[in-house]
């Protein structure tokens, strides 16, 4: 089991959940858009939080500043972070816009919320698992969705919950954080979805 548990942090890393949310947001809930403009979203969210942190993150190792795509020491976390903040900012503004994706929107402003909060967090000397972060936005997300939808998403819940476990386990297994570090990235990443779902529930 601990030779599988690492595989978690790889498929649920922080980077691809802006993805998955899309993708379920996109189509899994019988919405109303056309499959082209689903594409079109997706491809959008896929180039401004997957390829482009990419691209930074080879910037980031060819010039030492980072070690790993984990990012395991305090200093290594700051950029990454800046870098994703600024994105987000870009992805809320100008693509997934309140008036066209408001659900959608919410969720990317509420990561954004998250990830400038933990960029704070670094300032004081604390790490913050930004793994819980993403996994836990995510679940609360979906259900959201699911009573916004007034869909029956039991079975993708229970799922992410599920993982919310097995990730957890998988940061532990690898030594990559504290249990309060998880802690603190699981409240992270789902109060400000939490309290974002009143303005669009």
């Amino acid at each position: 089991m601990k030779k599988i548990l690492p595989l978690f942090s790889y498929v649920f890393h922080p980077i691809f959940i802006a993805v998955y949310a899309t993708l379920f947001y996109l189509f899994s809930n019988n919405s109303y858009f056309f499959n082209q403009e689903k594409y079109f979203v997706l491809l959008q969210v896929l180039i401004i939080t997957v390829l482009v942190p990419l691209l930074f993150f080879l910037l980031l190792r060819a010039t030492g500043k980072i070690g790993s795509m984990m990012a395991p020491l305090l200093s290594e976390r700051k950029i990454p972070l800046l870098i994703q903040s600024f994105l987000l900012i870009l992805l809320v503004r100008k693509s997934i816009t309140l008036e066209r994706y408001p659900e959608l929107h919410f969720f990317l402003l509420g990561a954004l919320l998250s990830a400038l909060i933990a960029l704070l967090f670094l300032f004081v000397k604390t790490k913050v698992s930004l793994h819980m972060m993403g996994i836990s936005a995510l679940t609360i997300f979906v259900f959201g969705l699911s009573l916004h939808y007034h869909t029956q998403n039991i079975f993708a819940i229970t799922f992410l919950i599920l993982i919310n476990g097995l990730v957890a386990s998988s940061r532990l297994v690898m030594k990559a954080h504290t249990f309060k570090e998880l802690i603190i990235g699981l409240f992270l990443g789902s109060i400000p979805q939490m309290l974002l779902l009143y303005l669009w529930l």
